[in-house]
Parts: C-alpha cells; structure tokens; sequence
C-alpha cells in the first residue's frame, strides 16, 4: 500500500519546535504566559493592528462573540448553512436558534441577496435576529460589501466565522476584520495550526478585555479566586502559543502552497467534462480545493470518486453537509437550501496540504482520472 495522503495535515518545522522547546524549558507550560500574550500581538499586527485574544479553539471564539454581543435564550441568529458545525453549535449554547441561509452559487458563502431579504422579513414582523455569523468558507470571504450593508441597514451586529480563511483578504483587507468581530480556527488541519486553538479579534478594546475576562473563568480582581459570573476555561496554553508563533512566521508560503495545489489541479484536471471547481473569489487562499462533479457528463458520481481515491490510501471528503440537513438541527429555521444540498451532493474536497507532493498530486489526478475513463 502506497503511503497515506491526508486531506489537509499539519505543516510543522524548525521554528515551531525552537519556541515550543524554549516554552518547555521556561517551565511555563500552565496556561497563558509570554508565548500567549507575543502570539496575540503578532496576530493582531498581521491583521492591521486589531485585538487578538488567544482561546482554546474557533468555537470558543465564536461562542464568546455572541455572548458579548448580547445573544441569549430564544434569540435568533442568522448563518450559512454550508458550513462546519461549529458555527451553528456556538448559537445553540447560548440558547438561541440559528436560521440558515442557503449559499450563493458564485461563491458558496452565504447568498447576500437572501440574507438581506430575511433581514427584511423579520424586521417587518419585528423580529430581528440579535446577530449574523457570516462564513469564510474553504478560504474564500463571503460578498462583506452586500452583507455588511445588510447587517447596518438593520442595526445587526456581524460576526466574521474565518476559521478557514486565515490569510485571505477581501478588497485588501485581512479576512477576519470585515465584521465587528472576528474568529479563527487553528485545528490541526488549517491553513496554520497550533493542534488545537483560535483566536477572537475585534477592533474595540472593551470586547477584548471582556473577552479574556470571560475566558478566563471570569475572574474578579482580588488577591484570592473570586467569581461573581459563570463563565468559562477557554484561553490557550502558553506552549501551544509558542507552535503558534512559529507556524505563523510562514504563513505566506502556506497559503503559496495551497494556491499552487490548486493550480496544478486546474491545470490537470480542467479539461475533464463533468467536473468544475469551486468559483474563484479573488484573495482567496484555497485552503481546500473543492471540485463538483456532475455524474450525467462525468460518468461516476463524486462518492465513487471518494472511494476510488481511498482505496488508493488518498483522503478526499464530501464538502461540509448543509446544517439544515443536519439531524441535530431539524427543527430551526432555514431559507431555501437547494444550493447548498446540490454542492453536498456532488461536492468533493481533495488533498491540499501545504506540504503535498508533487508526487502526491500526480497520484490524486491520475486516481480521478482514472474515474473518468469508465
């Protein structure tokens, strides 16, 4: 058996293990410390000089977003529907109900034309969510011009899930910044990891400071443990900061290598009827390059593609199944969402590691085309 092609494994080097072993040897490995607080002013300098609160992972950033911006039991959210279930699951510990949106077809992000038109709807009938969670995905931003427009238009706080889009940017400027507040993912398998982790930022200074305050068990200011809130353990360690330093000092040739993954896969795979690409969106960092496959033309279907390439040790996997599919979230909301159930149907992510082979690639390209010769 040829060796195992992941999907999207981590990148590592000398760098992260020099710091990490300089956390190491400090002895500071409890959590916060030196690394956490130089990781957050380096992250926040690489975005234009916003806050950035280090935490345990994307989804305690997005959790503690809604819960700053007010969002509690019963309230409504609304959010992409083609997306990891992290975004819908923050909602649901606050309480709320998030309503899906279905994607625009030109994009895969959240359509901004009926986002604003559930906007509308709701504030006819005085309803209006308490916040909308746009997401980046697969490392392209959503449309923030339209969105953003929407959002002020109805007084509705926004809330940018770039968990995948780390390095991309929107008319110039970093993904992450185009709401009111901003969260990453660094989960081994992102465009930059530290195992597990993520990150809040916000330009206002009053939300980062209540963020570090509720993510860290809400602590009072005393000389003992003092807590007038329940709150939460969420801040990240000071060695996983120390892999994060190091991971973000080659940032720009991640996103190089995957850009460049997806470029030979266009390259080699263009010509093949039935089978297109996830629309461009400029500034992109294709994260993930994702095909769709039209089984008529292309004479299989994108889960035989799956299998065939597992059976040849090659991770591919279905794009993210659509949360109004999801039988966890059955019951909320959700408007349309045949584009996003169409693009889980047929969808397909391939291997894009930073660290793909061309080797590698050729074995991924000669497995689908393998495919569409039967």
């Amino acid at each position: 058996m040829s060796r195992r092609i992941y999907l999207s494994p981590p990148h590592t080097g000398a760098d992260e293990r020099e710091l990490l072993l300089d956390a190491f040897d400090s002895n500071w490995v409890a959590p916060l410390g030196p690394h956490v607080d130089a990781f957050e002013n380096e992250f926040g300098t690489l975005l234009g000089g916003v806050n950035a609160v280090a935490l345990s992972s994307g989804t305690a950033g997005l959790h503690l977003a809604l819960a700053i911006l007010g969002v509690e039991r019963d309230d409504y959210v609304l959010t992409s529907t083609l997306t990891f279930v992290a975004t819908a699951n923050a909602i649901t510990y606050l309480g709320a109900c998030p309503i899906f949106v279905d994607s625009d077809r030109a994009t895969w992000n959240v359509d901004p034309a009926l986002l604003r038109e559930e906007l509308a709807r709701r504030a006819r009938v005085g309803g209006l969510p308490k916040a909308v969670v746009a997401v980046d995905l697969y490392g392209q931003c959503a449309d923030y011009d339209r969105i953003g427009v929407a959002c002020a238009e109805y007084g509705v706080p926004l809330i940018e899930d770039a968990a995948e889009a780390l390095g991309a940017t929107y008319h110039d400027k970093p993904a992450g910044t185009l709401g009111d507040i901003g969260v990453f993912s660094f989960n081994g398998n992102k465009i930059i990891t530290t195992s597990g982790g993520g990150m809040f930022v916000t330009r206002r200074d009053d939300w980062a400071r209540r963020a570090r305050f509720l993510a860290t068990q809400a602590r009072d200011p005393a000389p003992h443990y003092q807590h007038s809130i329940v709150e939460y353990n969420y801040r990240m360690s000071n060695l996983l900061a120390a892999v994060g330093r190091g991971q973000l000092r080659h940032l720009a040739g991640r996103v190089a290598a995957r850009r460049a993954n997806f470029a030979y896969y266009r390259q080699t795979l263009s010509e093949l009827e039935g089978l297109e690409f996830m629309p461009e969106v400029p500034g992109g960092t294709r994260w993930l390059t994702c095909v769709v496959i039209d089984p008529k033309v292309f004479g299989c279907s994108r889960e035989d593609i799956r299998l065939h390439l597992e059976a040849k040790n090659i991770e591919a996997r279905p794009v993210w199944k659509p949360m109004h599919l999801q039988p966890a979230f059955e019951d909320c909301p959700s408007v349309r969402g045949q584009v996003a159930a169409d693009l889980f149907e047929r969808g397909l992510c391939l291997p894009s590691g930073s660290s793909l082979t061309r080797e590698d690639q050729h074995r991924v390209v000669e497995g689908i085309i393998e495919m569409s010769r039967k």
